[in-house]
């Protein structure tokens, strides 16, 4: 932009945006998120208005946020995209295929674009084809040419519209809109357009054009807006004496054809997206580049008003329009992981009052006791409660896979449908951030080597539509997400010929679950060759590492013709767990209790020797392996009479293994302290915590437990 002058300067200085970027950031990503979805779930030969209207209506948000804040790329994109799509719902236009893919291209390019707004070092996105291709849209050309490599057009003003028709509806009422004084006038319908954004008006057409001498421009709204306060909406963003409403009639300002009406002013080219001085993303300087002056003193003509006089912001928000925003409030991740922590703590001197209070006499301490068991409940709802806050439902997790099928299927010349449920099954946001990727491998494994073409299904008797369905539940203290295809499925002898091509150890005594998991040997793959999507087993041992790591465990079920079903099950948070503390000697160590399944007293005749090293214990009349705690961690013992004779058997990963240890001290919720990031990675442990009475427990992983019996 052009040099401020000192007025201009002080109208902008006096409104600091960039307190407002973040929120913007996050409701234009909301938007784009609702337009994907909406413009995926469109179908082209019955779109009706109410779909049109709400993809018209993301656009428009979005338009108006960047405008405000002078981020003239994203302006200008939207800007062209909102005129496609407004005279989509105005049925001036039939919606096609072409329409939703360059729409869905926007999108990406747009979080590009406010990415890099918002600091990320990603590429810089062109959007001049985008752009174009959306032009030739508007004006009718069906497959438009290649946009050359030039600035685009500035968009012409807004063309007068035609005289209002009278609105059937007795709420509509008639008002005049005066913007001025300003030193160019060119300015006002950038102040007008925003004015009608922010405030949500209906018809606005100019009166006049106003002149320099006089300078201020004036336009005729119909309404149906029963706020009387408009313009309070309005006074977060320029000087209010710059806008004002008046009731419509004669003696407000010039009217067309009036007897000295002044000549109409030239309208700049500059199609004014931002107009916030050194704002992020504003175009590059150019000369006679629009600024706007602060009010001039009251030397125009006086002009009757009846505007609300200024009320407090804080009425504006007991309004209707805006008692939607009260029931949410955007809080940083790291302020709700620094209560969390805070709540940890509070558990764990909880637990400490509790342990040392249990040899007092209750007869004698009856308050102190009370007050301790009213303590624990309320710390404990207290937990529930703060953790609830970083649950987020599964749907924003699932919403992704819809576009990325649709454009995978293209490409791959598949017809693929997905079905999702259990979408509002919740998850720790860290854990949603994390299995966001191993579950994208899948879905697209699924689609790339598990459904077949069209042909081959309808010559196997399956519909020509392949089916990819995702399922969410709670299960106990986990959550299971399944990801199924009515695909090929997998086949047996096929995955163990690869196996042992590649030196891996495969008899044909194999159970179907073993063979299945061959898949996960790293770079094992049943692909006959290579694609750039991925291959069913290419990197699926990345996707077991990387679900291991959280907690969970991935099992896999498959009938060859059918299709086929990975279950991937994950803690519900990795915060705070529900664990069984076990004695061995003077240690004390954590199991996660969803992964226990029995504990009992073990008879010597019933523990065996194998092949000279390993040993087993016989439980209804099955063998599984056994590891003592003692060797495994060198816990010294100095009670020599004591010795580990209980089993608890565990399992994990589709395996049992039996503990030995000496105690079971009980079962208790445990604060989850990252080892690795406090100390260091402690093979068989995956993580720790602070018990009741100070002391550091280590809590065992369990996964890891069972491949060493394994080996």
């Amino acid at each position: 932009m052009g040099e401020m002058t000192s007025e201009g300067a002080s109208l902008s200085a006096g409104i600091d945006l960039s307190q407002f970027y973040q929120v913007f950031f996050e409701e234009a990503g909301e938007n784009l998120d609702s337009m994907e979805q909406l413009l995926l779930n469109l179908n082209v030969e019955t779109a009706d208005d109410e779909e049109l209207n709400a993809i018209f209506r993301c656009a428009h948000s979005i338009k108006g946020g960047a405008a405000t804040f002078g981020f003239g790329d994203v302006a200008e994109l939207t800007h062209i995209m909102e005129t496609l799509l407004d005279k989509l719902r105005r049925h001036e236009l039939q919606p096609t295929s072409a329409m939703v893919d360059v729409l869905l291209q926007s999108g990406d390019a747009l979080r590009s674009l406010l990415a890099r707004h918002q600091g990320s070092s990603g590429e810089v996105v062109d959007a001049t084809d985008l752009i174009a291709t959306i032009g030739a849209f508007v004006n009718g050309q069906e497959a438009p040419k290649p946009a050359p490599k030039v600035a685009v057009a500035a968009p012409p003003p807004p063309a007068p519209a035609a005289a209002a028709p009278k609105s059937s509806n007795p709420a509509a009422r008639l008002l005049e809109l005066q913007v001025g004084p300003l030193a160019d006038l060119s300015l006002a319908d950038n102040l007008v357009e925003l004015f009608k954004e922010i405030t949500d008006l209906g018809t606005i057409e100019p009166l006049d054009a106003g002149s320099a001498a006089d300078g201020f421009r004036r336009f005729k709204v119909l309404t149906s807006s029963t706020d009387n306060d408009l313009l309070d909406l309005f006074t977060f963003h320029v000087a209010r004496e710059q806008v004002k409403l008046l009731p419509y009639g004669p003696g407000f300002g010039f009217h067309e054809g009036a007897p000295g009406a002044p000549e109409p002013e030239p309208v700049s080219d500059d199609p004014g997206y931002g107009f916030f001085d050194n704002a992020p993303g504003v175009p590059e300087n150019t000369a006679g580049s629009n600024v706007i002056a602060a009010p001039a003193e009251a030397t125009a003509t006086p002009v009757a008003t009846t505007s609300a006089k200024p009320v407090a912001r804080t009425d504006a928000a007991s309004k209707p329009a805006a008692a939607m925003d009260q029931s949410t409030l955007r809080v940083s991740i790291e302020k709700v992981d620094q209560l969390i922590n805070l709540v940890g703590e509070l558990v764990i001197t909880q637990a400490m009052l509790a342990q040392n209070s249990r040899d007092l006499d209750p007869a004698i301490y009856q308050q102190l006791s009370s007050g301790l068991a009213d303590l624990e409940r309320n710390t404990r709802d207290l937990q529930e409660s703060v953790m609830s806050i970083r649950m987020i439902p599964m749907s924003i997790v699932f919403n992704r896979f819809p576009r990325m099928l649709r454009d995978l299927a293209a490409k791959l010349g598949k017809k693929v449908e997905l079905v999702t449920q259990g979408e509002a099954t919740e998850l720790d946001k860290s854990l949603v951030e994390k299995i966001t990727d191993p579950l994208t491998h899948l879905v697209r494994n699924s689609c790339d080597h598990g459904i077949e073409t069209g042909a081959e299904r309808v010559a196997k008797g399956k519909p020509e539509h392949g089916t990819i369905t995702l399922v969410a539940s709670h299960q106990g203290g986990s959550i299971v997400i399944e990801v199924r295809d009515d695909g090929r499925g997998l086949n047996r002898d096929k995955l163990i010929k690869k196996a042992r091509e590649k030196g891996i150890d495969a008899p044909d005594s194999m159970t179907d679950v073993e063979a299945w998991n061959l898949i996960f040997a790293p770079g094992f793959s049943t692909a006959d060759q290579v694609t750039d999507v991925s291959g069913r087993g290419v990197g699926m041992d990345v996707v077991k590492k990387n679900i291991t790591s959280l907690g969970g465990t991935v099992e896999i079920d498959s009938a060859e013709g059918y299709g086929m079903k990975v279950s991937v099950r994950l803690p519900l948070t990795l915060a705070i767990m529900d664990g069984m503390s076990v004695g061995v000697g003077e240690e004390c160590y954590i199991l996660p209790l969803s992964s226990v399944v029995e504990s009992f007293q073990v008879q010597k005749d019933t523990v065996k020797t194998v092949a000279g090293s390993g040993r087993v214990v016989e439980v209804r009349d099955e063998y599984m392996p056994v590891i003592s705690l003692e060797d495994i961690f060198h816990v010294p013992r100095f009670d020599f009479e004591k010795s580990s004779n209980i089993m608890v058997v565990i399992e994990a990963e589709g395996g049992r293994v039996a503990l030995l240890v000496d105690e079971l001290l009980g079962q208790q919720q445990v604060v989850v302290k990252n080892l690795e990031a406090n100390y260091r990675k402690v093979n068989d442990v995956s993580g720790a915590t602070i018990m009741g009475d100070g002391r550091v427990a280590l809590i065992l992983d369990v996964g890891s437990l069972v491949r060493r019996s394994r080996h």
